[in-house]
């Protein structure tokens, strides 16, 4: 199967800034790559300090008119962004997986995930409600109305290179923002591409501005839209430690940010689960994209009656995983991102088997597959000295915790920093109550692993952020709140 594309102008190689398609303004260019093969796929601008200034100057000076436009307006561009979207959901899948690396069925998972995004954000469009207070004194009138924060600064990372960054464009535009935006330098081709069905859309110039940078040049980048002024919100999905970064470093322009963070998701099972279930559930919340998402189980506690025959059928569903690249057509799994990517996976499993783990399946990399891939893996007999236990391991490794009590296997589940995503399967109503209302986590999967949708609120509480993305509640982020008192009435 061969991933050539039927429209080749998706591929972009230049930034867009107020409309135009331009090159780094030093002319710097980086190469990005395909994870699977590591054959270079475009050269793209390698932007800095400059090339964001250009792109914020734009999108100021577009922001008054876009503003002004009526929401039923904004709403009918961004239908039409929708509509090209799916138009050509197979070349952008081919690029989601060209470039990120997952297989062709997922990238086309992803688009349609990402498309229901802006579909979802054109109708709330015209939706965006105030409130009359009522009257406190004679002859006078107070509302509170809700206007557009200003100019947005997008920075997405490479999981999810369509939809992480759709589901910050598409609700800062339905409010009436305009945007610069970096996605991750690892994989830029895809945002090039939204970027271009959107000006076919008919996105005015300077509404929506992308600029692509390397690692080292793309600090620069984002560093002077942290100190410019005129960038009223920073949006965001990474690590912790760079979303902290962006809090320290913006603090001075006193920046509204939305920040998705880092995760270390507990995935509970009870001794009264529905086992099948429970071992299904697990198998799409973990190893989608290949167990590179901030909403995988990190640490999946399995209650001690149901420990044995629950790890056996794991590992014999996990073992029979086919890894391979996404021209592969029966392909489930795919390379991992990088080589960094890999070489933290296999710390996590050394590290887990010197202190006493044991491997049911995988355990090592595929070699003879490329450089960047690993066997999908089951650990048993993990503990909280291991190093899978602290930090997310973003690879298609599963390590099981035993326990017996659910008093202590909420206790275990909270001590993390991080507060994301939580799973937990029983079939005890008012178990599922309790637990759901006592795991600190953003967002909780009670009997489910499939999680996201754009109609829920999707983010985070302590280390891993706060805001949120999707639904009603992921306007709110994108608008501040305008208190109007008008007197003389009576």
């Amino acid at each position: 199967m061969t991933l050539s594309l039927v429209r080749c102008d998706l591929i972009r190689r230049q930034n867009l800034i107020n409309g135009k398609w331009t090159d780094a303004s030093t002319g710097g260019r980086y190469a990005v790559s395909n994870p699977a093969t590591g054959a270079v796929l475009a050269e793209v601008p390698d932007s800095g300090p400059a090339d964001a200034r250009a792109a914020a100057d734009a999108a100021y000076r577009a922001l008054p008119a876009w503003r002004e436009n009526l929401p039923r307006e904004r709403a009918a561009l961004l239908k039409r962004w929708h509509a090209l979207i799916l138009a050509n959901a197979d070349d952008l899948a081919k690029l989601i997986s060209l470039e990120q690396g997952k297989p062709l069925a997922e990238g086309r998972g992803e688009v349609a995930y990402g498309a229901s995004y802006v579909d979802w954000f054109a109708g709330e469009a015209t939706r965006v409600y105030g409130d009359l207070i009522p009257q406190q004194q004679p002859g006078k009138r107070m509302s509170a109305i809700k206007e557009p924060i200003g100019v947005v600064a997008a920075i997405t990372p490479w999981n999810f290179p369509l939809a992480m960054i759709v589901r910050k464009i598409a609700p800062a535009l339905a409010v009436g923002c305009t945007v610069v935006a970096k996605p991750a330098e690892d994989t830029p081709l895809t945002a090039l591409a939204l970027a271009a069905l959107a000006v076919d859309a008919g996105v005015p110039p300077g509404v929506l501005n992308v600029i692509t940078a390397s690692r080292s040049l793309g600090i620069d980048a984002v560093a002077q839209w942290l100190a410019d002024d005129r960038v009223r919100k920073i949006t965001f999905t990474g690590s912790t430690a760079v979303g902290m970064h962006l809090a320290r470093e913006s603090a001075d322009t006193l920046k509204k940010l939305s920040l998705e963070l880092g995760g270390n998701a507990p995935f509970i099972v009870f001794d009264d689960a529905d086992l099948d279930a429970a071992v299904a559930g697990l198998m799409a919340a973990k190893f989608r994209n290949g167990g590179q998402t901030c909403v995988c189980p990190n640490r999946v506690y399995v209650q001690a009656g149901i420990y044995d025959r629950f790890a056996a059928e794991l590992a014999e569903r996990a073992g029979a995983l086919k890894v391979g690249p996404a021209t592969d057509p029966v392909a489930q799994i795919g390379p991992m991102i990088n080589a960094r990517a890999i070489e933290k996976i296999t710390r996590h499993v050394e590290d887990a088997l010197h202190h006493g783990a044991q491997v049911l399946t995988g355990g090592k990399p595929l070699r003879q597959l490329g450089a960047h891939y690993f066997a999908p893996t089951v650990l048993v007999h993990a503990s909280e000295q291991m190093l899978l236990n602290r930090e997310e391991t973003f690879g298609p490794v599963i390590a099981l915790f035993r326990f017996e009590t659910e008093e202590h296997v909420v206790r275990q589940a909270n001590d993390t920093p991080f507060g994301l995503a939580a799973y937990f399967y029983t079939q005890d109503m008012r178990r599922a109550e309790r637990v759901a209302r006592r795991l600190e986590a953003g967002v909780v999967g009670v009997n489910e692993g499939a999680v996201s949708s754009e109609a829920a609120p999707f983010g985070g509480v302590k280390a891993s952020g706060y805001g949120r993305e999707g639904s009603k509640y992921g306007l709110d982020d994108f608008l501040s709140i305008k208190y109007v008192c008008q007197g003389g009435l009576d």
